[in-house]
Parts: structure tokens; C-alpha cells; sequence
């Protein structure tokens, strides 16, 4: 293979204690299902966790966006509920709609607001969106709105860059995380939402807190506390597993196999 070329990892698929994905953001242009797609045929777990905003509901409502991959998505998530994995959907701020679900099933997946799971060692880990302890979310909606607004032209202008980098064999890399996290402002906001993350997990009792929302894989000890973000499938591609002998790891995915996915690319960019 030529330098700045990529593959899949040459590997049989992985089997996990459990699996957490969350920011899919199903709905607009700028989710990257087939990457997501190709995580999950690569990667089996007892135990899979949606950490909210799967479905965008925010960007549904100003137009209607679906391709056929995001419909691959749910049916391969549909498909492994029905092969035995514990899927647990936990509701987020862009598919809030579901929170009048609460406590429902459909299609072998729960619908809850909050989860907790105990990893291998005994530590009980609480699993949310992070929404909720979002100050501009429940005190400035508007404000958020406003940000979706001009994140989802950046996330275009993502596309754009990413499928030039795709024509000449090169993996995805996010300019959109690379320009939000220069940001100073951002960088506070992503500090203080950590901060208040584990101050009440710690509060609740539990050992670690595992989340979604901000957009930004990260596994690391606060004052004791476990922080842990899965990321997105927007921006990062990230996942977080527990692996069989009980170790948390991120794992980034900028693989894709698909031989329709250049042909897809090319609609996505278009439209």
C-alpha cells in the first residue's frame, strides 16, 4: 500500500463486553454512515449503548434529508438486537422526541434516559446524553439553535474537504474538530462540561460517567472520577468499548469498504 493510502485493519471482527456510540446525528448530510457501518460489522458486543442524538431531529424538521446508508444503520443495529446484543437507546437533545418513549421498547431496543453500566471490575459507570447539565441548552435553547445553524455549514464545508481527500487515498480527517478545538471559548466550554459531568457522577455515587454530546472522544480521571465521551460519527468517528478482559479504550474508525461509497460520496457532495 502507498504512503497516505488506508484499509480496514486486516482482523476478524471484535467481540466486546460493550459498545458505546452516540452523535450519529441520522438526518443530515453531515453523518458519516458508512463509516459507522463499517465499525459495526467489524465490532460485536453483549452490550450496545446509543448515547442520544442517533436521529436529528432538529435538522429533520427544517428539511427532509435520509439516505439510503442511514437506513443501513438502523436496520444493522435492528438486526443485532435481534441477534441477541442489549441494545439500550438513550435519548439526547436533537432526538428528544423520544423521551415521551421513555421506559418503552421497540424492536428489542429500551428507550431510557439514562443508564448505568458495571464494567468488568465491578466500577458502576452512569451512562447520558450530557444534555441535561448543559447550561445553553436549558437556559438558552435559542442560542443552541443558533450554534447548530453554523455548525452544519461547517461540517459542509467538512464534506467537501474530506471528499477531496478520499479521491487521492487519503483516510477522513476532521478540519471541522481541528478549527472547533483552536477555538479558546470552545475549548472552556468542552473543560466546564467535563467538570460538571463528574461532579455528578460523583453526587450520584457512581464511579465514572460516560456521555456523548460535545463531540469529543476522551477517557481520563478527574479528581478521581472516570471521564469518559464516545465522540461522534459526524466529526471524530469514535466509539468507546470495553473489551472482553474488562479495559475501556477509544477507538477511532476511518475505514470504509463499500465499493458504492465513492459513487454515494459523490451524491452526498452534490446535493
Amino acid at each position: 500500500m502507498k504512503p497516505g493510502e488506508y484499509d480496514v485493519p486486516e482482523q476478524r471482527p471484535q467481540r466486546h463486553r460493550a459498545i458505546w456510540i452516540s452523535d450519529i446525528h441520522l438526518g443530515t448530510p453531515g453523518c458519516k454512515a458508512e463509516y459507522l457501518l463499517d465499525f459495526l460489522k467489524w465490532n460485536e458486543s453483549e452490550q450496545l449503548y446509543l448515547v442520544g442524538d442517533i436521529i436529528d431531529g432538529w435538522q429533520l424538521k427544517k428539511g427532509w434529508y435520509w439516505r439510503q446508508s442511514h437506513n443501513d444503520v438502523v436496520q444493522k443495529i435492528l438486526r443485532k438486537a435481534r441477534k441477541g446484543t442489549h441494545v439500550t437507546y438513550i435519548a439526547g437533545n436533537h432526538d428528544e422526541v423520544i423521551r415521551q418513549f421513555l421506559g418503552m421498547a421497540f424492536g428489542d431496543i429500551k428507550i431510557v434516559d439514562e443508564a448505568t453500566h458495571q464494567l468488568l471490575d465491578g466500577r458502576r459507570i452512569w451512562v447520558t446524553h450530557g444534555d441535561l447539565f448543559d447550561g445553553i441548552i436549558q437556559h438558552a435553547k435559542w442560542l443552541a439553535y443558533l450554534g447548530d445553524s453554523m455548525y452544519t455549514v461547517i461540517l459542509k464545508l467538512n464534506n467537501w474537504f474530506n471528499h477531496v481527500r478520499h479521491k487521492f487515498g487519503l483516510s477522513y480527517w476532521s478540519l471541522s474538530q481541528y478549527l472547533k478545538h483552536k477555538v479558546k471559548n470552545a475549548v472552556s466550554f468542552i473543560t466546564n462540561f467535563e467538570n460538571v459531568m463528574t461532579d455528578e457522577a460523583r453526587r450520584r455515587g457512581y464511579d465514572g460517567v460516560l456521555c456523548g454530546h460535545i463531540h469529543k472522544a476522551e477517557i481520563r480521571d478527574i479528581d478521581g472520577i472516570l471521564y469518559c465521551n464516545d465522540g461522534d460519527w459526524v466529526e471524530s468517528l469514535s466509539a468507546i468499548v470495553e473489551t472482553s478482559e474488562g479495559e475501556l479504550k477509544v477507538v477511532h474508525w476511518p475505514y470504509r469498504t463499500s465499493e458504492s461509497l465513492d459513487e454515494q460520496e459523490d451524491l452526498a457532495v452534490s446535493t
